[in-house]
């Protein structure tokens, strides 16, 4: 489990240290689910345009974000999809890592089943590259719920991450934020060089 100090630093530190890192979650019913993250976006707050804490702003949705760094952030997208950021910096600094992707380790048959409604020797090639590599796939193979899992301590609780291996690291403009002025053009996008699971490999890179 990483400690407290690893999230607590300036977030664009955080950001592609977190690739490579593996991402944990037990379920109450005994499941353990596994996955090595391979891409994240840096939401860097009040003064980031693309951030839902843009302006320092705090609302009943937002408000984990202003919690200690290893918190989870939880929110919802089209009314449909659960998407998970680790908080950083510290209390009171609403700023966040968006997990965008991760490569499947453990618990494949449960991932399967919550995506595909089928076993994971049953996917199409297709279909297992699709598991988790996107931030509402993720949550959706993963059993990711707001309800249950917004707020929560990445040190406390059956959500957690641990050290793996890191690849080679590359970075560029986050996605989906058309409407986020000089913003959407941040090079706050960090994904693993080559790796299927990863969204969208951009075709410029830095």
């Amino acid at each position: 489990m990483l400690p407290r100090q690893f999230y607590e630093r300036p977030t664009l530190d955080v950001a592609p240290d977190l690739i490579g890192k593996v991402l944990n979650l037990i379920h109450e019913d005994g499941s353990h689910l596994k996955g090595r993250i391979v891409e994240v976006e840096a939401y860097i707050g009040p003064n980031d345009r693309a951030s839902h804490t843009y302006g320092g702003k705090q609302t009943t949705r937002n408000q984990a974000m202003f919690k200690r760094g290893g918190t989870a952030y939880v929110y919802i997208i089209y009314g449909l999809h659960h998407c998970m950021n680790v908080v950083t910096r510290g209390t009171g600094k609403p700023e966040g890592v968006l997990l965008r992707a991760v490569e499947p380790l453990a618990g494949l048959h449960a991932m399967s089943e919550r995506r595909y409604g089928k076993r994971p020797d049953e996917l199409t090639k297709p279909e297992r590259i699709n598991l988790t590599n996107g931030p509402g796939k993720l949550g959706q193979a993963f059993g990711i719920s707001r309800d249950e899992m917004n707020g929560h301590d990445f040190l406390t609780s059956s959500l957690f991450l641990e050290d793996g291996e890191r690849g080679n690291v590359l970075q560029s403009r986050r996605i989906g934020i058309p409407n986020s002025g000089e913003a959407k053009d941040y090079l706050w996008r960090f994904y693993e060089a080559d790796n299927p699971y990863v969204s969208k490999h951009p075709k410029v890179t830095v």
